[in-house]
């Protein structure tokens, strides 16, 4: 079979696709690709102006609109104001060990912004959504571990890498999660999840760092793939013909670079009950749930009760 690669992506003419981050990285990369194949591209980002330099360098129909994942208010105002169809939303903003930083609303960064703001997006997003949601995860969650009590390191010493992995192990718990309620009210609409392998981009940035973190990106930097193909696999995952809760990576050497394909997740992130605590903790931090009805239920939405 012939790996999959750009020229895979089919024609895209008629769809709408949003991108979070798509001002630098494989968030980038995706956004352009979807461009060149016909679509109309959002570009969802928190610097207009940085978001406007983006969209210099692509064709076709392409906008930017803010999206501040760290605060919820310019998250609901987001979905407030896009009021049209959405056939694809690529879930890929994120940022990679700062120091301990907190959203507006009080999150730790890493667990607020990759997790958090995606799962109040998509719920917010999803009355709107036509065919497939794409969240991007990371090799990370495999030292990932969800603490569902102190979500936000507020009374554990914080460990910037290990916050990381618990992010990135949400994603998947969120795509799983989201897949299993899309399929109970039998929804067309599906979630996957890809991760990018090692791929060289500016989500871990140098700046303000000491000279042992600069040298060992530098190293890192030689062995990753670049943004071009990094990006392969969250377009592998929003257009091939796979099931829903399909997680895609590279198929080189431990998933680090490579051709996209299926590939495996640790056995936290395949638990079922760990998905539906996380979101039922998910809705009580943000004060988002879960928006469609289920058929036959007088028309209420998936509660917590759902489990």
């Amino acid at each position: 079979m012939t790996p999959f690669s750009t020229s895979n992506v089919p024609s895209m003419a008629g769809c709408t696709v949003v991108v979070t981050g798509a001002n630098s990285g494989i968030g980038r990369v995706t956004a352009r690709v979807f461009a060149d194949r016909g679509a109309r591209v959002v570009l969802a980002v928190r610097s207009r102006e940085k978001g406007q330099t983006a969209a210099a360098e692509m064709t076709g129909r392409v906008e930017v609109r803010l999206l501040d994942l760290a605060d919820l208010s310019s998250i609901r105002s987001f979905a407030r104001e896009f009021t049209e169809p959405i056939d694809v939303l690529i879930n890929n903003a994120g940022l990679t060990v700062p120091p301990l930083h907190r959203t507006a609303d009080g999150f730790e960064l890493q667990f607020g912004t990759n997790h958090l703001g995606h799962f109040a997006l998509t719920n917010l997003l999803l009355p709107r959504i036509r065919e497939r949601i794409v969240t991007v995860a990371s090799l990370a969650h495999r030292i990932g571990s969800v603490d569902l009590a102190d979500p936000n390191w507020e009374r554990r010493p914080y460990r910037a890498m290990r916050a990381y992995g618990q992010s990135k192990l949400a994603n998947l718990l969120f795509t799983a999660e989201l897949q299993r309620r899309l399929g109970i009210i039998g929804s067309t609409v599906i979630a996957t999840a890809a991760h990018p392998g090692m791929s060289a981009t500016n989500l871990v940035r140098s700046e303000g760092r000491g000279a042992g973190f600069r040298i060992g990106k530098a190293v890192i930097d030689l062995v990753t793939q670049s943004a071009e193909d990094g990006a392969l696999p969250t377009l592998y995952a929003a257009t091939a013909e796979i099931p829903g809760n399909s997680y895609a990576g590279p198929g080189g050497l431990l998933e680090s670079r490579g051709a996209p394909k299926l590939v495996g997740r640790t056995a936290k992130a395949r638990d079922a009950v760990a998905a539906r605590r996380l979101w039922e903790l998910s809705e009580e931090l943000t004060g988002v749930a879960f928006p469609l009805p289920i058929p036959g239920a007088g028309g209420a939405a998936i509660s917590r009760s759902t489990t």
